[in-house]
């Protein structure tokens, strides 16, 4: 199991010091959008495929993304880059609500996202 600490999609990210507000406006600037996803506990969206680069920021609960055969735990404040083309399969793997903002890649084909 990887706990993704190596990733250089991953950056450990205190939640507290960044609101949406701050992390729209940063995605913006590496060319992402920025929305607001919640996911009941137990919630699985399997094997997805995007033609463009996604950015995911957890902010509340645990979750797990299995992406090219490895398995990334994320815990509140951690963020990863999900690379297009990636197949991935996200799960709320913790007792309560996962809250995430995530983003796609602007400028680029959507199908699929």
């Amino acid at each position: 199991m990887d706990h993704g600490g190596n990733d250089a999609g991953r950056r450990g990210i205190q939640p507290e010091r960044r609101d949406r507000d701050t992390v729209r406006a940063e995605w913006a600037r590496q060319g992402f959008n920025c929305e607001l996803w919640i996911d009941p506990p137990g919630q699985v969206w399997h094997d997805f495929l995007h033609d463009v680069d996604e950015i995911v920021l957890l902010l509340e609960g645990d979750c797990q993304i299995e992406l090219n055969g490895r398995i990334v735990r994320l815990h509140a404040g951690d963020e990863l880059t999900i690379p297009a083309g990636s197949r991935h399969t996200v799960r709320n793997c913790g007792e309560g609500t996962a809250r995430w903002l995530h983003g796609y890649r602007q400028g680029q084909s959507a199908e699929g996202a």
